[in-house]
């Protein structure tokens, strides 16, 4: 009877050593030369950022070469930093070489930046930029986005063109520009900005203004629906110009005018940010006037080769920095005359 006990315990100790070998990254990177890279991103129902996730996966497996393999885990937090925090202890406990980070609240990554620095895992923070401060805690941590400044002056400067170019945009011919803005998120950073310097620049091109209201939409298409019926519902046809911090509520916002059967004649001139597929289809189909395109595929790739340096140890001198460990990538501008050159891009 010990004997036959003796046998089952052994067997129960031999199989969970290999459940564990089989589980941890680092294990199967020994014997099998994969590499783990961990994902962790605010929020899944973000359009621009599961496009974003999508470029990153296809370049890493394009830039990987014969003798890599790369395995990507993505995690979604769901708008909780919390939860966010307990995503990466997760993804390097299962042995993640290399983490890239979109921070739920940008002012709060001292956890997360603690817990990749007792295990030596780099971070590639994206699109949600740290404090500076606490992007130089550590020398393994690193930034890839876009300056938030650059795409709000950008919109400013279409929605300016646009409104010289046709004088129908001021519906009630009273000289000024009605308009309401669909904000991204309370205290984020890029929708402060965004939000500020579109405005700047509009009074800065000559266009005289007359603020409607400004409502957060947090990002989501849905929110942005909700918010433009609650507008229409107290301003009806007063509004002359939409400026969204990004392409989903834009989109939202033209739902809720095609809900409530408004005439094309009514509608409002639209502007997005960040040139997702359905905006830049939008923008092809004459649906919003234009938007600003942030280079998900740059980004993608710039994450993507500053991963594999971090793995493999070697391209880091290739690559170019600004303000020590960040890569930028520019905004461009994007109208239905050459928007058939962004939908290429992005397929």
């Amino acid at each position: 009877m010990r004997i036959k006990i003796r046998k089952t315990a052994a067997a129960v100790l031999f199989c969970v050593g290999m459940l564990v070998l089989c589980s941890c990254g680092k294990g199967e990177d020994e014997t099998g030369g994969k590499k783990y890279i961990g994902v962790a991103y605010y929020n899944q129902s973000d359009t621009f950022l599961n496009e974003l996730l999508d470029s990153f996966r296809e370049q890493l497996k394009e830039l990987q070469g014969q003798d890599m393999e790369t395995v990507v885990m993505i995690r979604d937090a769901a708008g909780s930093q919390r939860t966010q925090d307990d995503q990466v202890k997760e993804l390097i406990d299962a042995g993640c070489d290399v983490l890239c980070v979109n921070l739920v609240d940008r002012a709060d990554p001292s956890e997360i930046i603690d817990l990749a620095r007792e295990q030596n895992v780099p971070i590639i923070f994206f699109n949600r930029e740290p404090v500076a401060e606490d992007l130089m805690q550590w020398d393994g941590l690193y930034y890839v986005g876009a300056e938030a400044e650059e795409s709000g002056r950008m919109q400013g400067e279409l929605a300016a063109d646009m409104i010289r170019a046709d004088s129908e945009i001021d519906k009630n011919h009273d000289g000024k520009i009605q308009y309401v803005v669909l904000e991204g998120e309370v205290g984020h950073q890029d929708a402060i900005i965004r939000t500020e310097t579109v405005v700047e620049t509009l009074i800065g091109q000559g266009i005289e203004l007359e603020k409607l209201s400004n409502q957060i939409a947090n990002w989501n298409r849905a929110q942005a629906e909700n918010r433009m019926e609650q507008l229409l519902g107290q301003y009806h046809s007063q509004i002359e110009l939409v400026l969204a911090n990004n392409d989903d509520m834009a989109l939202g916002a033209l739902d809720a005018y095609r809900k409530l059967n408004y005439t094309e004649s009514a509608l409002p001139a639209f502007f997005g940010i960040d040139g997702t597929d359905e905006g830049l289809e939008a923008v092809m189909d004459s649906e919003i006037a234009g938007t600003v395109y942030n280079d998900k595929e740059g980004q993608a790739g710039a994450m993507a080769r500053l991963s594999l340096a971090l793995l493999t140890g070697k391209g880091m001198d290739e690559i170019e920095f600004q303000k020590e460990r960040c890569i930028y990538l520019p905004y461009e501008k994007v109208t239905e005359g050459n928007v058939s050159e962004f939908l290429l891009r992005s397929r």
